[in-house]
């Protein structure tokens, strides 16, 4: 054996733990639960409980009440948080790229809540939502609002609370991302622009967004992809009520699977949802050839 076989050789036997915890952990899962998609399982009675029942998981889903209601309100979610995310995290980079004071604290407070345990944060959340006690009502008494929102406890306004919440936690993160992109446009181009006349709000429009196109694709594929796999807040702050108010795709799945022991359900809404993530990004990666400048 050769000195290149060798290495080779020893290279192979440094990734084989992770290519086998990989296909043990992650590939064989995915293609069983594409197989027990098209069962009816409760994975109560072992495998000898699997049987067959073709396409039915996939068309029956769609006339279950819970399902569409979830699959509605991940669509409210999604286009609610992700440009709102994209907006104040682009603001908020902006502001800190510009001369603004305690830049290094600040980034550091900012990008805390992304770093924190979700569970955590949602918990603090739910104080801060309590009804008759927590400080948001107590701040909109104080404002002359009598009767404030119930929030977590009111259907119209549940769903609304975890938006305002999943935004703040995500800001951070996507701050960063931006930051990233705004220090890599090239300062002549914003004298240029100066010494051609364009203000600093010309400046942002002309400049700052054209170049920072290949940083928003990305942070729009991410958001959207993270605005469809939402579940600890949901189970944390309301397990998807009051009634199905807050129930997303994934919690529902996971209510299916673990509580129901409909795991064969469970997986074809799985995979229902991986396709319509899917498709998303497709959408969107054949989209930017028409707007973003690489």
């Amino acid at each position: 054996m050769n000195a290149y076989k060798k290495e080779a050789f020893t290279g192979w036997l440094f990734i084989m733990p992770a290519i086998i915890g990989f296909g043990l952990l992650t590939v064989i899962p995915i293609l069983f639960s594409l197989v027990i998609s098209f069962t009816d399982w409760n994975f109560m009675e072992g495998l000898k409980g699997i049987r067959f029942t073709g396409f039915h998981n996939y068309t029956e889903m769609w006339s279950d009440p819970w399902f569409t209601d979830s699959l509605k309100n991940n669509l409210i979610f999604a286009v609610t948080t992700v440009p709102c995310i994209m907006i104040f995290s682009l603001l908020t980079a902006v502001g800190l790229n510009h001369g603004a004071f305690f830049k290094t604290p600040l980034r550091m407070i900012i990008f805390m809540p992304y770093v924190s345990s979700i569970v955590a944060v949602s918990l603090v959340w739910a104080l801060l939502y309590s009804p008759s006690q927590g400080p948001i009502n107590q701040a909109l008494r104080g404002f002359g609002i009598e009767n404030p929102p119930g929030w977590l406890s009111d259907p119209k306004w549940a769903l609304a609370a975890i938006i305002i919440m999943s935004v703040w936690a995500a800001i951070g993160y996507n701050m960063v991302i931006y930051l990233a992109g705004l220090q890599s446009i090239p300062k002549d181009l914003y004298e240029a622009a100066s010494i051609d006349g364009a203000g600093k709000v010309k400046q942002f429009f002309s400049v700052t967004i054209p170049l920072l196109s290949p940083t928003t694709f990305f942070v729009l594929i991410t958001c959207i992809i993270h605005s469809f796999q939402v579940f600890a807040a949901i189970f944390m702050m309301t397990q998807g009520g009051p009634g199905t108010s807050t129930s997303v795709v994934t919690f529902y799945i996971y209510q299916t699977g673990f509580s129901f022991y409909k795991m064969g359900y469970a997986s074809a809404m799985a995979w229902i949802l991986t396709l319509i993530i899917f498709m998303i990004t497709i959408i969107q990666w054949i989209g930017q050839k028409r707007w973003v400048n690489y």
